[in-house]
């Protein structure tokens, strides 16, 4: 009998339309052989099982079950392709732990704390990875210009701290632009990290695990069209991607070995593509870790599985079948 796998997708932030675009890579990659697979879309207003005919079915929340035709459908596993609340900061996750049901994503603890942007960094910090300057602010709170002029500089960056994806993100050049900058983060999360600029190369590197692979993908270099890598670079096409990196063999090497530390020291599972800055000197300094990166048709992680020879059918069983394995 095959197992049951819901895609979980949708979500309540700006990134609900991207993360369903997400699930539908994510539906073509499984294979249908082995599994039958539905997506479930989460939202305030409701979670719906989008079924083979087009048509929704309410999920029973007591138990992540939902109907079809007469029958009553419980998932054997969620694979969580929610890009912000509540797929990739750990709430999902703990309603799973509660019932049970296997997912793909890092932990509650996990996935709670690489969704906050700075607090992530300061850990990482600790066991000796760069990062770039940075400091927190609070919505209540506030911050001048002058503030963020003298302990960050500019230019900078400023984002929501707690955000799956590239909205509200503003790269400030001006002293005018700060406070524009802090609203539209704050528009997307109660927090706002400032960033201090870094020049350099940008890149991502995806990586998973299981019980017997180990799996550094290779390095995507991002030359985006735009001020930086921001939402029109990521899902609008202007950006050249380079899979692999024009990096030298032993850069490359310093980088995926990295990402495999990253993965271990946070403790991460499934999926998870880790952002860095390479500045003068080749110093690899981290931007951020995504514990649900994105799989529509112009993302990383298939880019990369292609350039490693690696089908993605291939890396969604393994994340899979890695949860029913003794």
């Amino acid at each position: 009998m095959k197992r049951i796998i819901a895609i979980v997708a949708g979500g309540d932030s700006s990134e609900h339309d991207v993360s369903m675009k997400s699930a539908e890579g994510i539906y073509s990659f499984i294979d249908k052989e082995t599994y039958k697979v539905y997506t479930i879309e989460l939202g305030h207003k409701g979670w719906n099982a989008i079924l083979e005919d087009g048509s929704k079915s309410t999920v029973d929340k007591n138990d992540f079950s939902f109907m079809e035709n007469g029958q009553k459908i419980k998932p054997d596993f969620a694979y969580i392709t929610i890009h912000g609340t509540p797929g990739e900061n750990g709430i999902l996750q703990g309603y799973f732990e509660l019932l049970g049901i296997p997912y793909s994503t890092c932990d509650v603890l996990v996935s709670a704390l690489t969704f906050n942007k700075f607090m992530t960094n300061q850990y990482l910090k600790s066991f000796g990875i760069r990062i770039a300057e940075s400091m927190l602010v609070h919505k209540r709170n506030g911050i001048s210009d002058e503030e963020v002029i003298e302990k960050i500089g500019l230019p900078c960056f400023i984002k929501p701290n707690a955000s799956g994806s590239s909205f509200g993100v503003t790269k400030v050049k001006t002293k005018e632009q700060i406070q524009p900058a802090l609203q539209a983060a704050f528009a997307e999360s109660d927090d706002a990290m400032i960033e201090a600029y870094m020049d350099g190369i940008e890149l991502a590197n995806g990586c998973y695990k299981t019980q017997d692979k180990s799996v550094v993908l290779p390095i995507t270099e991002v030359v985006s069209k735009n001020e930086f890598f921001d939402f029109n670079a990521k899902y609008n096409g202007q950006v050249t991607e380079i899979t692999p990196a024009r990096l030298s063999p032993e850069l490359t090497g310093r980088v995926q070995k990295l990402t495999s530390a990253i993965y271990d020291i946070l403790g991460c599972k499934g999926l998870v593509r880790v952002d860095y800055i390479i500045t003068e000197g080749e110093k690899i300094n981290l931007l951020e870790i995504n514990t649900t990166p994105g799989m529509t048709a112009t993302s990383f992680i298939p880019q990369q599985a292609r350039a490693a020879g690696i089908n993605m059918e291939e890396i969604m069983t393994d994340i899979i079948e890695d949860n029913f394995s003794e």
